[in-house]
């Protein structure tokens, strides 16, 4: 059976998902990150079930490099998790031949616990804690995870629910855009800013600001700007983490926030991902727009906690480098 303190875990980490209200990607990565020190695995993910595939949609230890992973349900112990809906647990998967032994190899993990998550009778993710080394868990720690997974799948579930609900989507994102709103951005970086407090770990925000926007509207119209803004909030979109907030702050300005991150390669590594994503011409009623963005970065705890100071800071950043831009590059016409 599960000790005193492991039970206390189990209760702060209930307080924690609770606290994430319908952050969606705030749920999986916290449940991930807990889920290392709770059951002392090298590796967690939550994997969606997306058509034939399970999908690796938020991750921690081991298995962070293997964000976005696929694999084949029918070829994998999540998949038969999903089927099953039941607990499954793997002591080698080296000789398992219900696993996706190519794909634990590629990962490091040699044995795992593998929990549906389950609200009202639906299958909303799987849970899988992983170890590299085999017959790594005991029936103890199934129990552990199994007193997590109710309340996660409840989470999931209903973060999901009214995140599609039209009330709830119109309060909290952009309208032209779909990205999140101003509101739902803030509340997000509080949510990010007091969770990493809490574990001792970092969190970054980006501001983007568009260049030429202004150009575009002044000399083709603002029909011609809307359809500019909105392919460059796919561009941001597609190049941010389910973890990660994309939003729309305000005209042509965009922010992001990073959670978890590595500092301060995580960061380079987020601006590096935008940067080429955004970069390609942008084709639209037979003419071409070269897409630009300037953007400047903050961290926590490096560059403090407090919200606006940190929104301060990276605004700065990325203002001074549009300066320098400017001053160095002629001006494009688009």
């Amino acid at each position: 059976m599960p000790t005193a303190t492991q039970l206390m875990d189990v209760i702060n980490i209930q307080t924690e998902i609770a606290k994430q209200g319908l952050d969606l990607g705030g749920v999986m990565s916290l449940v991930v990150e807990r889920t290392l020190p709770l059951v002392g695995a090298d590796g967690a993910a939550i994997e969606l079930a997306e058509g034939d595939e399970m999908v690796y949609r938020a991750t921690a230890g081991i298995a962070a490099p293997h964000l976005g992973l696929r694999l084949k349900r029918e070829n994998s112990l999540s998949g038969l998790c999903v089927r099953a809906g039941e607990t499954l647990c793997c002591g080698d998967s080296d000789s398992d031949p219900r696993v996706d032994r190519e794909a634990c190899r590629r990962i490091g993990l040699r044995s795992m616990i593998v929990m549906p998550l389950k609200h009202r009778g639906t299958t909303v993710g799987v849970l899988k804690a992983m170890a590299a080394q085999p017959e790594k868990f005991s029936a103890a720690d199934v129990t552990l995870l199994g007193l997590l997974s109710e309340l996660v799948a409840a989470a999931m579930f209903f973060a999901t629910k009214y995140d599609s609900d039209d009330l709830f989507h119109r309060a909290t994102h952009d309208g032209l855009t779909g990205l999140a709103n101003r509101s739902l951005f803030m509340d997000r970086l509080r949510n990010a800013v007091s969770q990493n407090g809490r574990s001792h770990g970092a969190a970054a925000v980006l501001i983007l600001d568009m260049d030429g926007l202004k150009q575009i509207n002044d000399g083709r119209g603002h029909r011609i700007g809307d359809a500019v803004i909105k392919e460059f909030a796919e561009r941001i979109k597609a190049a941010t983490r389910l973890s990660d907030t994309a939003a729309r702050l305000g005209g042509d300005e965009f922010g992001v926030i990073l959670t978890p991150v590595d500092l301060p390669v995580g960061i380079e590594a987020a601006v590096a991902r935008l940067q080429a994503s955004i970069a390609p011409p942008f084709e639209f009623e037979g003419a071409s727009y070269q897409l630009r963005a300037s953007i400047g970065g903050a961290s926590f705890p490096d560059d403090g906690s407090d919200l606006e100071h940190l929104l301060e800071v990276a605004d700065q950043r990325m203002y001074t480098i549009k300066q320098a831009r400017y001053r160095t590059e002629p001006r494009r016409a688009h």
